[in-house]
This record gives C-alpha cells, structure tokens and sequence, in this order.
C-alpha cells in the first residue's frame, strides 16, 4: 500500500463521526498523521482505535469548537512539537433551525454563524502561519449546494454555508503565490445524523455513505493538488469555478 501523505500533519474539525470521521480515517490511511478535533470523547476514542489498528496515529482534542482561545493553544502546541500544518480539513458545522427566517430565535442564528463560520474563521487565523510554513499546506472546507441555491426555511444553514464559501475563496486568494491550496467541497446528500433530522422521511439506504466521499478530500489534501479557490462537486465528481445547481 503506498501512503502518499507519509509524514504530513492533519487536523480534522467534527471527527468524531460522519464525514470527518471518515475523512480522518482515510487520510490516517494515506500516512497522515491525524490531529482529531470534537466535542465526543467516545467518538474520538473509537477513531483513535480505528487510526491504530491500521498502524497510523492520532492527537486527539476533545474541545468545543466554540471555545475559540483554545484554537490559539493548539496552534502553539503544533508548532512547538512540528513547526508546521500540512492538511486542515473544515468540517464540523451545525444544521441550525429549519423554520422561516421571521421564526429563527436570535440564539439559535447566533450559534448557526459561530459554529459554521466564526469558528472556521479563528482557525484559520491560528493556523495560517503553520500552513503556510508547509511546502504543501492543504484546506479543505465542506460546504453544501444550498449555499449557492438557498431554499426556503434552511436560511441559517444556506447563508452560513455561503458565508463560508466567501472566507476559502477569500484565503485562497490571500494565499495565490504560496504553498497553501485552498478548496472547497460540496458532498452532496450524505448518509449522516444531520441529513437525518433535515429529512427525516428520506431512505438513507438511497444515500452515499461518508467513507464513499472521504477519498474525494483526501484528493484535494495531496501535495500534488494545484487548484485553489475551487469547489470539488461530488454529484458531478468535477472539479468547478462556480456553484452546481443544489
């Protein structure tokens, strides 16, 4: 088996389950080392035996993705033990209130833009010197096709998302002339706990799963990904400069 992320350092938001569960997992498979980022310690332990049972290995923190200041001790505990960060895959993010937007209780608006935004934003902020002191830093974001198409009583989801497809591309631009690639990914409908409470009638058996996806991100995580500031589609399975139809 070749591993050709062998000695790259990795951080995964929302590994504890889903997508950045799977992600994680295949980018462990690929030699990287997995920085393992959740609020579900079970969660990360059961990556942690999964990463070991393929001979790879883990740093787990268990943290809420809302406590920003402990983004800025991570970032000095990552440069302290590598000087550097090779891959971040953004991934951790909430559905928020599926309800018209006259409805949407500030809180819950609030929480929606920490966690899907602000909080990507403070990582970035932590991060950038360790990316950019890689010779392939790699970003990934996942998005949704909502962000472009907004659909009724999905606003919060919708206009974070699109907020968040402003600050890759905005950081890929920011970053054109350096080792840093910045990308977006839009999955599609996956077979995950928020799919479920978006659209609790659907058959999730008709859905891909998160490990049939994982393998897309660990393509834009690769040293040899030039594109910056695009969107990988997984229903088209197209690399795009602009938003598919949701």
């Amino acid at each position: 088996m070749t591993h050709p992320l062998a000695s790259r350092i990795a951080l995964v938001t929302g590994a504890s389950r889903g997508i950045g569960y799977a992600t994680a997992l295949a980018l462990a498979k690929a030699g990287a080392h997995i920085v393992a980022l959740a609020r579900t310690v079970g969660g990360l332990e059961e990556l942690d035996d999964a990463i070991q049972a393929l001979g790879g290995s883990t740093t787990l923190v268990p943290l809420d993705i809302k406590d920003f200041d402990s983004f800025d001790r991570l970032a000095a505990s990552l440069h302290e033990r590598y000087g550097r960060l090779d891959i971040l895959v953004g991934n951790a993010g909430v559905l928020g209130p599926l309800s018209p937007l006259g409805h949407v209780e500030p809180k819950e608006w609030d929480e929606a833009l920490t966690v899907n935004v602000t909080a990507n934003f403070r990582l970035l902020r932590a991060l950038d010197p360790l990316l950019r002191a890689s010779d392939a830093g790699r970003v990934v974001f996942v998005t949704s096709g909502v962000a472009a198409t907004p659909r009724a009583y999905w606003g919060p989801y919708s206009i974070t998302k699109a907020a968040l497809d402003a600050l890759a591309r905005t950081y890929a631009a920011e970053t054109a002339t350096t080792n840093v690639r910045v990308n977006l990914f839009s999955p599609g409908p996956i077979r995950t706990r928020m799919r479920a409470t978006a659209m609790p009638g659907e058959d999730p058996m008709t859905l891909k799963t998160p490990e049939e996806v994982a393998d897309s991100i660990v393509a834009l995580c690769l040293p040899s990904m030039t594109d910056s500031g695009r969107l990988y589609d997984v229903r088209s399975g197209r690399m795009l400069d602009y938003r598919p139809p949701a």
